[in-house]
């Protein structure tokens, strides 16, 4: 299944759940919203910044972590946009962290 999901667009809540608890992929389109929410002194880059990664990175991470049958795909125009992407995998958030985010929506 594909909805628009991400950090800050989180309207479909409900269907992540049930694509979890029913061990359906959830594929977000537009997985990393940029704009307001990625600026220095934003919770974002705070975050980012406490691990070493970069927004894009943290919000993928925080994905990854959302829904384990959530499968982000997100637009890679460049063999370096590929591999900050592919970066968002060693991307730990602790509890906190992940907290921290989930509230921004």
């Amino acid at each position: 299944m594909q909805n628009m999901y991400n950090l800050v667009a989180r309207e479909d809540e409900d269907v992540v759940d049930y694509a979890a608890a029913n061990d359906i992929a959830f594929l977000p389109f537009f997985p990393i919203a940029m704009g307001g929410h990625t600026g220095s002194g934003s919770p974002l880059a705070g975050v980012a910044s406490e691990g070493g990664a970069t927004p894009a990175q943290t919000m993928l991470a925080w994905l990854l972590r959302r829904s384990p049958t959530i499968i982000p795909i997100p637009g890679t125009t460049s063999l370096a946009h590929l591999e900050e992407n592919l970066g968002a995998l060693s991307v730990k958030l602790s509890d906190e962290q992940y907290e921290r985010l989930s509230a921004l929506s």
